[in-house]
């Protein structure tokens, strides 16, 4: 049986627990930081060697990471496959090459004869299954390389599509020129390049500029530490002192 470290179950000797046994914690990532960032952060705190996350997540992006710990590493597969759940907002009337706020806004264009009636149509094509095409700015591996590494050298290099699935989207809230919603799907799904191509297909383009990962699975971010909580929580033992709620 795994281990899961959250801010709701209790664990009589946490560190101890991964250190020899194993388990997975549910981090609540900061913006800026990288996946690895976060990964080498714990490697550190908590003095292991086998540790690694089943989920890239966004730089600019926030939210739930699973990370696995010791034997627990060999389940990354399984959490990688589940579901995943992102709060987004998308601002229509520009793009950026990174479909995110990470580089600079180019192409503006008029967004005044756009109404709530046909954003929202728009977007509801994009609930089903279909091809995607991921961002420039990604991890994937090109030629050896990743694919942001060439993209951040100016090289514009094709990448294939991907057959991905977009289950609900949600709690739609149009405030132009915003657009915030609760997006549920596959692994592998781009949320940049889906707002990317609701952009296009309303012929004005957009870019992510908030990006929160909710769920993945049946694990909530509400259960997630913070690293900063995660250090007090392995020092004391007791979750009495966490806030209750972010």
């Amino acid at each position: 049986m795994i281990t899961i470290i959250t801010r709701t179950t209790n664990v009589h000797n946490p560190l101890d627990s991964l250190v020899h046994e194993g388990g997975v914690i549910l981090i609540d990532k900061e913006q800026r930081w990288t996946s690895f960032d976060v990964v080498a952060k714990l490697r550190r705190l908590i003095h292991v060697k086998k540790i690694g996350h089943a989920g890239t997540l966004d730089p600019m992006a926030t939210g739930l990471l699973i990370v696995c710990v010791e034997n627990a590493t060999k389940h990354v597969s399984s959490f990688q496959s589940l579901d995943k759940e992102y709060r987004v907002e998308v601002k229509l009337g520009a793009r950026t090459a990174s479909d995110d706020a990470e580089t600079p806004e180019e192409e503006i264009n008029d967004i005044q004869h756009l109404h709530s009636t046909a954003i929202l149509a728009t977007i509801n094509r994009f609930i089903g299954t279909f091809e995607q095409i991921p961002p420039n700015y990604s991890a994937i591996h090109v030629s050896g390389k990743r694919a942001y590494e060439l993209a951040r050298q100016g090289l514009n290099v094709p990448l294939s599509p991907r057959i991905v699935t977009v289950h609900a989207i949600d709690d739609v809230n149009i405030a132009l020129p915003f657009v915030r919603m609760t997006v549920r799907c596959s692994k592998g799904t781009y949320i940049r390049a889906l707002a990317r191509d609701i952009g296009n297909a309303l012929g004005v383009g957009a870019y992510v500029t908030d990006l929160r990962r909710t769920a993945i699975g049946n694990y909530r971010v509400e259960d997630a530490f913070t690293l900063r909580e995660l250090a007090y929580y392995l020092h004391s033992k007791s979750h009495a002192d966490l806030p209750v709620s972010r």
